[in-house]
């Protein structure tokens, strides 16, 4: 399990500054004028839908006055609440495609023909690192081993 998590972060460390960056603009070009809208529209006690359409109209032509007067004017509670809402939502999705590019099984995005098979020098029990028919980088089959040395090639040569 612990190679799908890894392969996960490995495959999305962009994808990450993408989502905080992100985050932040839809906090104060969105959720700023939405929570302040409501705010300004509830504040005679009855939730007036026309303030609340005028308000969110003038308030999303300007997002960084607007994100200003949420704090100037009270309207505090409102912003970080409707903030936490479209975190917890925001988050999701995210999480839902983080999951989805997690890796299938351990062996993904792995090298064909690499000796990353192999772990700690164990594949020197059978090949050579210095001589030999060469196989990979740093991996050879001795040629003076006892036994058998056939090697079977899968793939093609690419030549370009």
């Amino acid at each position: 399990m612990n190679y799908k998590i890894e392969g996960a972060i490995r495959r999305n460390r962009k994808n990450f500054i993408i989502f905080a960056i992100l985050w932040i603009f839809i906090a104060i070009v969105f959720v700023s004028p939405f929570a302040y809208s409501s705010y300004v529209a509830g504040l005679e006690g009855q939730f007036n839908l026309e303030v609340f359409f005028k308000t969110f109209g003038e308030s999303i032509g300007k997002p960084l006055q607007t994100f200003g007067n949420v704090f100037s004017q009270g309207a505090g509670g409102s912003y970080f609440s409707t903030l936490l809402v479209v975190t917890i939502f925001y988050s999701l999705f995210f999480f839902i495609g983080f999951v989805r590019t997690a890796p299938k099984n351990e062996y993904s995005d792995i090298e064909h023909g690499s000796s990353d098979w192999s772990q700690r020098g164990e594949q020197y029990q059978i090949l050579n690192r210095n001589k030999g028919i060469i196989l990979a980088e740093d991996n050879y089959l001795p040629v003076d081993k006892r036994g058998n040395v056939n090697v079977l090639v899968v793939g093609r040569f690419r030549f370009w």
